[in-house]
């Protein structure tokens, strides 16, 4: 792929507002002066309109296996067409990826390949890839590309994926729903006060909401991620909202992956997450009745596996982002009929 043009895009959700724009994308709603960008470094002010500065423009492009999104229940062992562009809507205080979501769109632009959607699309195929992910960095404030990107896949039957932080609006979320499968949404604590130490917001209300629309008025595929940071999100009540969250807002068959930390960033003074602490995270969703907990970033856990609820059998066995075996027929237990909440297989 070729480097990036220059070229910008009129931006969709924003409204004028005496001499500034309103961006409607995120619950942010920046009110942004002319010549002047938006929190998330990637959309501008110019002459009084809003602009996207990263349409079909990308940071990095790979091939990956779906579990490493991580998305379990979802096509599980196909390959997936990943990318990412720059910029965030928040500000994580253990960004894996800080290089990329925390720019500003200035700052990287001769760096970016030029991604057009129609030949994405084909390059995804053309790779034995069943479909696409946006990924590695915020996909919502990528979002008049991922419509454009989305509409390619649907017609040449790829499905489509949000690797997500969840700050969206609905207005937002209801366009890109159309063409939207999976809706892999982060749920980083659940207080005002874990939010704001991690992600530097307080009201998480959004992020919760967008994940019950997806999944209740949309019917995407959710699951969930809480990276189990400690000291900050890692309390036996904390945990256990989510877990009752997930199971009376969402389902109980709805994943839920309890992934470990490690030292990074403004929190490199933390110690990664015990092992026993993923450990209990994962017996207090089963308590409230979660039918399919995960344990993240520990190669080899046992945890890693798919046990069906009703038999107990080991129905998808796997290492790493690598699937051994699989007792899988249409999305149901091959030994019991159990329903397992999977789809594509």
């Amino acid at each position: 792929m070729e480097r990036a043009r220059t070229s910008i895009k009129r931006a969709l959700f924003w409204g004028h507002e005496n001499d500034r724009v309103r961006c409607r994308l995120c619950p942010k709603l920046c009110l942004i002066a002319e010549g002047r960008l938006g929190f998330c470094g990637v959309r501008e002010n110019v002459g009084g309109e809003l602009y996207s500065l990263i349409y079909a423009r990308a940071s990095s492009v790979a091939v990956d296996p779906i579990e490493k999104k991580p998305l379990f229940h979802f096509y599980p062992g196909s390959l997936v067409y990943s990318l990412g562009t720059i910029g965030c809507n928040l500000r994580c205080k253990h960004c894996q990826n800080y290089v990329i979501a925390h720019a500003r769109a200035h700052e990287l632009a001769s760096r970016l390949l030029h991604v057009p959607p129609a030949e994405t699309a084909e390059a995804a195929e053309r790779e034995g890839c069943a479909g696409v992910a946006l990924t590695y960095n915020e996909p919502t404030i990528w979002i008049e590309y991922a419509l454009d990107l989305f509409a390619e896949c649907r017609a040449r039957n790829l499905y489509t994926v949000f690797v997500t932080n969840g700050y969206i609006t609905e207005e937002a979320l209801d366009a890109v729903a159309p063409v939207l499968d999976a809706y892999r949404v982060d749920i980083k604590g659940f207080s005002s006060r874990s939010y704001h130490e991690i992600a530097g917001i307080r009201d998480f209300s959004p992020i919760v909401a967008a994940a019950e629309r997806a999944f209740k008025h949309h019917r995407a595929h959710v699951e969930i991620v809480t990276l189990v940071i400690p000291t900050v999100n890692d309390s036996e009540g904390e945990l256990r909202d989510i877990a009752r969250w997930i199971r009376d807002s969402l389902s109980p068959s709805v994943p839920w992956h309890v992934t470990r930390f490690y030292p990074y960033l403004q929190f490199s003074h933390l110690p990664p997450t015990p092992i026993v602490t993923l450990e209990r995270a994962r017996e207090i969703g089963l308590e409230e009745g979660l039918r399919f907990v995960y344990i993240g970033n520990v190669p080899g856990h046992a945890a890693e596996n798919t046990v069906c609820p009703s038999c107990g059998k080991t129905v998808v066995e796997r290492s790493g982002y690598m699937i051994e075996k699989k007792h899988v027929r249409d999305g149901c237990c091959a030994f019991c009929g159990e329903d397992l909440n999977m789809r594509g297989v």
